[in-house]
């Protein structure tokens, strides 16, 4: 893979009591920048969402690689993802040939390091929404669980993710032989404990979750603005287009995944939320 050279900076902060983070970047050429905003949610557990934001410089090519890991019972997972797991895609021998095979094997073989890495990493677990942009111009989308990415073109928003809820793989769920029950709450949950139906880790449900990923690739065109990267925790409370709505009218990037998370808190969103926003041109 040859070595690697990132471009970003960011920094961390409590505002009104919470834990936050955010930064910014752009790629050597100055043609792509991303700003991202990390904020902690109200639950009484240390923060669970991690992130990726970067440039780096792989055969001679551009790689910007953004993720959002929204982890549970514990961070573990999410930071083991962020170590990890675009430097087994970027190194696997059959990423520049067939990305999307190269993608869906690395996410496999990733979660079966979690889960035979040690006794206890596997025990939590993690959603993954990843985005890899190829000199700029092709973009490549993978996940795994409820975070999601969404493109703006023409100022029109394009989910380029797949909410995985139970209710939706109820019958992957129960041929593996779970179940999915909405006791104890009112949210559907496989046996009554996760909200999705697949994720990185989560050893004991491993048998009914899944971990292979949705993939979706796209062309970065004139039209194409901006992506945005999210957690659950803005997505519970903005819909896709109310997201992109708030976004395109801010050209800073930072700015503008600040002012999403801002939008979620004041939307009373609980969970904690992270944000990323790209932006493709001025």
């Amino acid at each position: 893979m040859g070595n690697l050279c990132c471009f970003g900076s960011g920094y961390s902060q409590l505002v009104r009591g919470r834990s936050c983070s955010s930064g910014q970047g752009k790629s050597p050429q100055g043609s792509v920048k991303y700003g991202f905003s990390l904020v902690k949610g109200k639950a009484n557990h240390p923060m669970e969402d991690y992130h990726v934001a970067k440039f780096v410089k792989s055969q001679g090519r551009e790689l910007g690689l953004f993720a959002i890991y929204d982890g549970h019972l514990g961070d573990n997972v999410p930071a083991y993802l962020q170590k990890n797991l675009f430097n087994n895609i970027i190194k696997d021998e059959e990423f520049w040939t067939d990305t999307k095979k190269a993608i869906s094997k690395v996410y496999e073989q990733t979660d079966e390091a979690i889960l035979s890495h040690n006794p206890d990493l596997g025990r939590g677990g993690s959603t993954a929404v990843t985005a890899i942009l190829v000199n700029g111009e092709k973009l490549w989308i993978a996940n795994v669980g409820d975070s999601r990415a969404v493109l703006s073109k023409r100022g029109k928003a394009i989910q380029m993710s797949i909410d995985h809820e139970p209710n939706f793989e109820r019958s992957s769920i129960e041929k593996r032989g779970g179940f999915v029950s909405n006791m104890p709450g009112d949210v559907a949950r496989v046996n009554g404990q996760l909200a999705v139906s697949r994720a990185f880790g989560d050893k004991n449900l491993k048998t009914h979750l899944r971990s292979d990923p949705d993939i979706k690739f796209a062309n970065i065109d004139h039209d194409t603005e901006l992506l945005i990267l999210a957690s659950d925790g803005l997505w519970k409370v903005m819909s896709n287009q109310e997201a992109v709505d708030v976004a395109i009218k801010i050209k800073d990037p930072l700015k503008a995944a600040k002012q999403l998370a801002a939008e979620a808190l004041k939307r009373e969103s609980k969970d904690d939320i992270s944000c990323i926003v790209v932006r493709f041109r001025r």
